[in-house]
């Protein structure tokens, strides 16, 4: 076996690992489709270094060469499809097609010249640089702009150019005359190094994407209530602190507590007071600005801070939720059945104000509930009194 004999070993078993890779990735990841289009390419673009092997190998020169250009095409055509899906940037399935059925045509056209010239090389090279810049383009033109996604970008367009300095390098230094002799070639051991390198970082790239993407949606997940869909305390601190840093006070938080909750679960059971949680927390989503955060302290008890609000503001929110809740009908409840919700509003300029605000504003919400429930206070930092708000 010679160098380049190895390199096309190696980059099959390369090729066929990050098909492996992929398709597990997939089961885990929100990305599903993506990651099994890009296993798809890396196992079809693997077989290449076969045929490329068969050429050098078999009487069936011209077929095995073919083929070797066609599963290459193939794999980077298909990684362009498995980079639309993660970047929501579609393929257009008709251009992929076409490109691929006019450069096999075109292979199969200059199959008999020599494979130094610059017309073998350039058109031979060519399509797969188009397929890598069709990628690169589509990772450009998404929404995505994170540090990963940008050096994904390049590294495509890195690849392209290296199809395009292969080319270059054939000419320069030869591929042999025929495609039997490629395979013996100094090119032949320079070309597949390369190609190697690409397969390996573009792929480990990919996998950086998909890993970060899973740890961002178990991190999310883990910062969610599963029952109402808001976020759990754990989750609540941390997109305060987000909130915070984007945006300037005043701010306001509004505690929230469904007035005798535990009758419900009493008469009707947990499964209605559930509801009832859901209800309530899709109210808070309905009726909340997009900048607030909204979290499930524990219970039957919600939070709403609401970055860069005022007090009055807060106020008119707390009062349209509660006359909203107050008239809505439950589901799985009986017919005419209500529910009312207690609140306690207080105002904070910073982070490291926020925990005294949701102490002042819980000791708001304790007043609403000795008055009678169903009504809203808020603290005033005047003699310590709490003021109510009809």
């Amino acid at each position: 076996m010679n160098g380049a004999d190895f390199f096309l070993v190696t980059n099959f078993l390369i090729g066929l690992s990050f098909a492996v890779v992929f398709l597990i990735v997939s089961t885990r990841s929100r990305s599903r489709i993506a990651a099994q289009w890009i296993a798809a390419a890396y196992a079809v673009a693997s077989f290449s270094t076969i045929s490329e092997l068969l050429v050098a190998h078999t009487d069936w020169v011209k077929l095995f060469a073919v083929a070797a250009f066609a599963t290459v095409l193939a794999g980077l055509l298909l990684i362009r499809v498995g980079i639309g899906r993660l970047y929501g940037v579609p393929a257009r399935p008709g251009l992929l097609i076409s490109l691929f059925c006019v450069s096999i045509g075109l292979d199969l056209a200059i199959y008999d010249l020599p494979r130094g010239t610059w017309v073998h090389s350039l058109t031979y090279q060519t399509p797969f640089a188009l397929a890598v810049f069709f990628s690169a383009a589509a990772v450009l033109r998404s929404s995505r702009r994170t540090a990963i996604d940008r050096a994904m970008a390049v590294l495509l367009l890195a690849a392209g150019l290296q199809f395009l300095l292969k080319a270059v390098t054939a000419v320069l230094v030869g591929a042999g005359r025929t495609a039997a002799d490629y395979v013996h070639s100094y090119y032949a051991l320079v070309s597949q190094s390369m190609t190697g390198v690409f397969v390996v970082i573009i792929g480990l790239m990919l996998l950086s994407v998909f890993v970060l993407e899973i740890m961002a949606e178990e991190r999310s997940n883990s910062e969610v209530d599963a029952l109402s869909e808001v976020l759990n305390r754990r989750g609540f601190d941390n997109h305060c602190d987000l909130a915070l840093r984007r945006i300037r006070g005043p701010h306001a938080v509004v505690l929230c507590d469904l007035d005798h909750f535990k009758k419900v679960n009493d008469t009707y059971g947990h499964y209605a007071g559930d509801c009832v949680i859901r209800a309530f927390a899709q109210l808070l989503q309905a009726s909340a600005p997009d900048t607030a955060v909204i979290g499930r302290l524990g219970g039957e008890e919600f939070c709403v801070m609401l970055p860069g609000v005022p007090m009055d503001a807060a106020l008119m929110f707390a009062q349209a939720v509660r006359g909203s809740f107050a008239v809505q009908a439950m589901p799985n409840m009986p017919h005419g059945f209500r529910m009312t919700a207690s609140f306690g509003v207080a105002t904070f300029h910073n982070a490291v104000e926020l925990s005294a605000a949701i102490r002042n504003a819980d000791g708001a919400l304790y007043d609403a509930k000795a008055s009678g429930r169903n009504c809203v206070r808020s603290h005033r930092e005047r003699s310590g009194v709490s003021l109510v708000v009809l």
